[in-house]
């Protein structure tokens, strides 16, 4: 009888985050994502052909399906190379951009790296690699952030902020000092561009200028209103204190909308991504009106990839559906001029 190798703390955890992700309720409770303080002007008339609406965008230079991120999720364990597959397979069906979890765990145990491994099945898409930004103070460097690149073929990589989270993460890394001068390296040495990313408690505009003028080519906001990450360790906590940081910082975070109407105001042309909390397609148009290049959502299709390649399908079709309609129902015939409306208004 074979016996399977143990898994590493590394792999442990994700596979906790999962678990936890699916079963346990781990949003936000009062936070919200800002998003219900703005609502559409409908049209009653729009002068449209619904079946000419054009979803189509361009991101970093490549054309995209529609502007919708697979936001990063998962790796390192079975369950999550077939969610992964999933993903990428409707990601390639429907020309969506696609992010991948942490791949630490792919650095400390190369024999995983194929559950992020994805490139075959989605040839076509803007697919980006993933490192927590802090592991830099961790001996990682320009070797592993080029590592990671190499084993996705990926057009970015992202840089994720967590401090909260490994403030209450069992055994958390939580050396950040030093950090920026660290990323503002790897920007100039890696070939492809850097995306920084928070993890759900969102990026201020000091901070955005700061990741900018470091070298950092996009920002995803990841703002609060979705899943709380200081919740989910408070659901793993090996301790009281640890259960109790979780539950006294659930709700800590910049909003989505305020994060990309601040960092837009500030830099007009910043490829910019928006995500944390956005549950549907109206809450992607309205982060397309507010000033997002893309809309990143990740538990829906993690759910869904969770259920089945049908259950996903069917998600993507609702969204592109949704979407649609926003533009539809607001006499936009595309992204781009549902950008340049004044469609959406604050209540």
């Amino acid at each position: 009888m074979s016996i399977l190798p143990p898994l590493s703390t590394t792999q442990t955890r994700k596979a906790d985050h999962l678990r936890i992700c699916l079963e346990e309720d781990v949003q936000f409770n009062r936070q919200t994502n800002g998003l219900e303080r703005y609502q559409f002007s409908h049209c009653c008339l729009p002068e449209l052909d619904y079946e000419e609406i054009d979803l189509t965008t361009q991101f970093l230079g490549r054309a995209v399906g529609m502007p919708v991120l697979i936001s990063s999720m998962t790796g390192g364990t079975d369950q999550a190379k077939l969610i992964n597959q999933r993903l990428a397979v409707v990601a390639q069906q429907y020309g969506l951009a696609m992010g991948v979890g942490s791949q630490r765990v792919a650095v400390e145990k190369p024999e995983v790296a194929h559950t992020f491994a994805v490139r075959s099945f989605a040839p076509d898409i803007l697919l980006f690699a993933n490192l927590g930004a802090v592991q830099l103070n961790y001996t990682y460097g320009v070797e592993e952030c080029l590592k990671v690149v190499d084993i996705l073929e990926a057009n970015a990589l992202i840089l994720h902020l967590n401090p909260l989270q490994e403030c209450i993460q069992p055994r958390g890394d939580r050396h950040f000092k030093g950090l920026l001068d660290k990323i503002e390296k790897i920007c100039s040495k890696l070939p492809v561009p850097v995306i920084a990313k928070e993890v759900g408690n969102g990026i201020s505009p000091v901070m955005a200028t700061r990741l900018v003028n470091a070298g950092v080519r996009v920002i995803d906001v990841a703002g609060a209103g979705g899943t709380s990450w200081a919740r989910v360790e408070s659901e793993r906590a090996e301790n009281w204190l640890q259960r109790r940081l979780g539950e006294t910082f659930a709700d800590w975070g910049l909003p989505t909308a305020d994060c990309v109407v601040s960092i837009r105001s500030l830099f007009p042309n910043l490829p910019l991504i928006a995500s944390g909390g956005l549950r549907n397609g109206l809450d992607v148009a309205k982060t397309l009106a507010l000033g997002a290049n893309l809309a990143g959502l990740a538990l829906p299709f993690l759910k869904a990839a969770s259920e089945s390649p049908e259950a996903l399908e069917e998600w993507v079709q609702l969204l592109q559906a949704e979407l649609k309609t926003v533009l539809f129902c607001t006499g936009n015939s595309t992204i781009e001029a549902l950008q340049q409306s004044s469609s959406l208004q604050q209540r």
